[in-house]
C-alpha cells in the first residue's frame, strides 16, 4: 500500500448481487449501500455488484479517522480481499472522491473509474447543518419514525432531504439510533469537502467516466477542468432531468449511460 493510503483499515459491510465481472459501488455522505439497490438490480444479470457501506456509515464500523485516505484504504482492502483483483469502481459524491483517491493512489486495483456528480475540487456547501439537526433530535423521546421526521422538519424543511436523512435511522428494542458516526463526520467536514493535497501531480490514465446530473451544479467548468487534469482519458456524460442524485432521480436514464461505461 502506498504512503498516500492509510494502513489502518476497517472491514466494510458489503452487499453482493449478481454474477460476472466485479463492480464496486461507493455511496455518498450520509448514504449507504442500499441506496444503490435499484441500480445493482439493473446490473446483476451481467455483473457482480459489491455495494459497500463506507466507514462511519450504514452497518460498517466507526472510526475517528473519516478522511479520504482512510476510506480509500478500506476500499483497497475490500478489493484485494473480497473482490480478488482489479475492478470497475463507481462512486457517488463523497464516494466518488473516495474512488478518485483510490484510482490515483492504487491504479493497479482500478480497471475502470466512474464518478457520479462530483469533481476533485473543494466544495463550500456542506452537510454540517443537516448533521447538527440529526444530532439535536431527542431520539429517546421518539416513539415512531414520524416523530423523528417532525423533529427534523424545522431545520430540514425539504421532505425529500428528510427522507434521505431518515434512511439512516435504525431501531431496536423500541429505541431509535442514528447509524452514521455523526460526531466523526462533523469533525471531518472540512476534509470531506476538499480533495487530498498529497495526490497533487498524480494522474490516472485508465478508462474514466463522469456522470453528472443535468440540474446539478457539482460539476461546473472548474470541476470539469479538474477531472480532465487528473483523469486525462475521462468522458463526461450528462444524465437528463437529474440533480445531484441521478441514480435515484432518473434511474433508467442513469443505467442507460452507465452500462457502456462499464465496458465488456
Amino acid at each position: 500500500m502506498t504512503s498516500s493510503i492509510s494502513p489502518a483499515v476497517l472491514e466494510l459491510a458489503t452487499t453482493v448481487l449478481g454474477s460476472g465481472p466485479p463492480v464496486v459501488v461507493l455511496h455518498g455522505l450520509l448514504g449507504r449501500a442500499r441506496n444503490w439497490l435499484t441500480i445493482a438490480r439493473g446490473l446483476e444479470r451481467h455483473w457482480t455488484v459489491h455495494l459497500a457501506d463506507l466507514r462511519n456509515h450504514g452497518a460498517s464500523p466507526w472510526s475517528d479517522e473519516a478522511g479520504y485516505a482512510a476510506m480509500a484504504a478500506d476500499v483497497a482492502a475490500l478489493i484485494e480481499q473480497r473482490v480478488g483483483g482489479r475492478t470497475r469502481l463507481l462512486g457517488h459524491s463523497m464516494g466518488g472522491k473516495v474512488a478518485m483517491t483510490l484510482a490515483l493512489a492504487r491504479p493497479e486495483l482500478v480497471e475502470r473509474l466512474i464518478v457520479v456528480d462530483i469533481a476533485p475540487v473543494t466544495y463550500r456547501q456542506g452537510y454540517e447543518d443537516h448533521i447538527r439537526a440529526m444530532q439535536a433530535v431527542d431520539l429517546a423521546a421518539a416513539r415512531k419514525r414520524a416523530d423523528v421526521d417532525a423533529a427534523l422538519a424545522a431545520a430540514v424543511p425539504e421532505p425529500g432531504m428528510r427522507g434521505f436523512l431518515l434512511q439512516n435511522l435504525a431501531s431496536a428494542d423500541d429505541r431509535f439510533r442514528w447509524q452514521p458516526n455523526l460526531a466523526a463526520l462533523l469533525r471531518a467536514m472540512s476534509e470531506i469537502g476538499s480533495f487530498p493535497n498529497e495526490l497533487a501531480g498524480r494522474i490516472y490514465t485508465g478508462p474514466s467516466f463522469a456522470l453528472r446530473g443535468e440540474r446539478s451544479d457539482y460539476v461546473d467548468a472548474a470541476g470539469e477542468a479538474a477531472l480532465r487534469r487528473l483523469f486525462p482519458a475521462i468522458e463526461i456524460l450528462t444524465v437528463p432531468g437529474a440533480g445531484h442524485w441521478p441514480h435515484a432521480e432518473q434511474p433508467a436514464a442513469f443505467l442507460h449511460l452507465l452500462e457502456p461505461c462499464l465496458g465488456g
